[in-house]
Order: C-alpha cells, then sequence, then structure tokens
C-alpha cells in the first residue's frame, strides 16, 4: 500500500525534481498552456497554484518566496503584475490538466496544462517578440 506518500518521485532526484519544476513553473506562467507528460502535469497544478495564491497577497515577503522557487526574475514579474491581478476574485482553482493523448516514441500519456482564463496570445510571445526584433536588425543593416 502506499500510505504517506504524497508525491511522484518521477525517477529523479529531489534536486533534479526541484529545478524540473522551477523550470516548467516558469514556462507555465510566460507561456500560460504548455504540454508535457500526465504525471508531471498533476505534480506542477499544486506549485504553480501555491504561487499565484502568493502573487494574490501581492507583498514584499510573498514576491520573496515567489522568487525562490521561480529561476527568473521576469517570470515573477509577470506572475504578481498580471497573473495576481487576474485571479484576485478567483478562490482557487486556477490551473486546468487536460489529457492529450500519447507521445509517439514511448506511448507516455501526455497533458496539456492551462491556466483557467488565459490569454491565447501569451503562447509564444516571447518567440514572436524575438523574431520580429531579428527581422528588423536585417532591414536596419
Amino acid at each position: 500500500m502506499r500510505h504517506a506518500r504524497g508525491y511522484r518521485r518521477l525517477n529523479r532526484t529531489h534536486e533534479h525534481r526541484k529545478a524540473l519544476f522551477a523550470n516548467m513553473a516558469g514556462s507555465l506562467i510566460e507561456h500560460e498552456q504548455i504540454k508535457t507528460t500526465l504525471p508531471k502535469a498533476k505534480e506542477l497544478r499544486p506549485i504553480v497554484e501555491k504561487l499565484i495564491t502568493l502573487a494574490k497577497r501581492g507583498d514584499l515577503h510573498a514576491r520573496r518566496q515567489a522568487a525562490s522557487q521561480l529561476k527568473q526574475d521576469i517570470h515573477v514579474a509577470k506572475l504578481f503584475e498580471t497573473l495576481g491581478e487576474r485571479y484576485k476574485d478567483r478562490q482557487g482553482g486556477y490551473v486546468r490538466v487536460l489529457k492529450a493523448g500519447f507521445r509517439y516514441g514511448d506511448m507516455a500519456p501526455m497533458a496539456i496544462i492551462e491556466l483557467v482564463d488565459r490569454d491565447p496570445d501569451a503562447k509564444g510571445a516571447a518567440d514572436r517578440e524575438r523574431l520580429d526584433a531579428e527581422d528588423s536588425a536585417e532591414d536596419d543593416s
């Protein structure tokens, strides 16, 4: 029986898991929708929900707690400035996990994890900005 087994280990060390979820949480905050395996998505949901709850609080201590879990300051900024405001009236349930079939190579169950009431333009916005900047740099030269 698996009593008192609180989380999935995902065949990784503690440090690897911590880095994995920090990166995935940052990607989810940036793009507001990512595709991953179902077990990773199910483990990521409570992490991101707690980060959004910190963003709703909005004070300095909450910002420092979120920054200790996320790797990049731009993710912390978006979390507090955009997502905290968006979900200020919502009492939890900020993230949804949708099953998305199976991966071709190894038949791993896949899932799409996304923020509820997400901005559809957020996905790939950084890539579009980077490509536009490269195009304008090529036109200038």
